[in-house]
């Protein structure tokens, strides 16, 4: 009898799984329903120009490419849904100031985020677009927070960063190509001798600024010392406010929280609040989101946007 093999990282969901699966789905986007996000259903396929804009110019690698048989352009397997939900805003529906939209469907990974990583993630999430600052923040964690709760979560540890300190001190420094991409690099591995190289021969306070970035991460407490240690740059003491803002919001409520300045994930399109959300005693994150403002600025409306998304495989594992 012939054994019949998935390709590597893709697989089956059997009972019982699927059926937990389906329950999650049903629980978390009744929540989003709730909360008066509307669904949308953007398609797997789609011309490669609008699947790799905005957000998606970091997925090129991600993405399964193919020539449309009818048109003879280049498609791409949609390997992220939130570009896609981007342009959903930014021309269908542009009439709205105010839009919230959640979505759930396949994503195909061209190669797996890692070794024990689907390559078909199941992906669900939520997006803001519209409302600016931390209100917006606030609405994003909210729901991810109870969304989760709905799918049977345990307590949620929340990772939080912000992206605007470190754009802050990039731009004072005039930080440019090469050097500051080597910056970011040493900063994700808080690296804090590789760091300071790189800094030698900037402004002292700001040399003195990137390097505290490796070292100031913690509970809600570090806030205060990061203000100590930072220069009074008008997008620092706002990006230090909101998360501040942030942590007086869930101080008491049954979640912990953690702070980390040097946390750049999706520095290329983030452009505020970044975090992760971890259950379970596991390592890797089951939810992931932040603020990316602008956006949708490539497809003709640039705004504040925000959302969060996760992997319903991941997640029912965590669970």
């Amino acid at each position: 009898m012939r054994a019949w093999l998935l390709p590597e990282n893709i697989e089956d969901v059997l009972p019982p799984k699927a059926w937990r699966l389906e329950e999650v789905r049903r629980a978390m986007l009744d929540m989003c329903r709730e909360r008066g996000y509307e669904l949308v259903v953007p398609p797997l396929i789609e011309y490669l120009d609008s699947l790799l804009t905005g957000t998606g110019t970091d997925l090129d690698l991600k993405t399964f490419k193919l020539v449309d048989q009818l048109s003879g352009r280049l498609m791409g397997v949609r390997a992220d849904i939130t570009p896609q939900v981007a342009r959903i805003d930014a021309h269908l529906l542009g009439k709205n100031a105010i839009n919230r939209l959640c979505y759930v469907g396949s994503v195909l990974h061209a190669v797996p985020d890692g070794v024990y990583h689907s390559r078909e993630p199941i992906q669900l999430g939520a997006e803001l677009y519209g409302l600016a600052g931390v209100e917006g923040d606030l609405e994003i964690l909210r729901l991810m927070l109870d969304a989760l709760d709905a799918a049977g979560q345990g307590r949620v540890q929340l990772d939080i960063g912000h992206v605007g300190i470190y754009r802050a001190l990039a731009a004072e420094s005039n930080l440019s190509g090469e050097t500051e991409q080597l910056m970011f690099e040493a900063l994700q591995s808080k690296a804090r001798d590789d760091v300071a190289r790189l800094a030698d021969g900037l402004r002292d306070d700001l040399s003195n600024a990137l390097v505290a970035l490796t070292d100031l991460y913690g509970d809600a407490s570090m806030l205060g010392e990061a203000r100590k240690r930072l220069p009074r740059l008008p997008a620092i003491s706002q990006a230090l406010d909101t998360l501040e803002t942030l942590a007086d919001e869930f101080s008491g409520q049954d979640v912990g929280m953690a702070f980390d300045l040097a946390e750049l994930r999706g520095y290329g399109y983030h452009s505020g609040v970044v975090f992760s959300a971890y259950a379970g005693g596991r390592s890797r994150a089951i939810a992931l989101g932040g603020r990316y403002d602008e956006v949708g600025k490539v497809f003709g409306r640039a705004r504040p946007a925000t959302g969060f998304s996760l992997d319903l495989r991941e997640l029912i594992e965590a669970a």
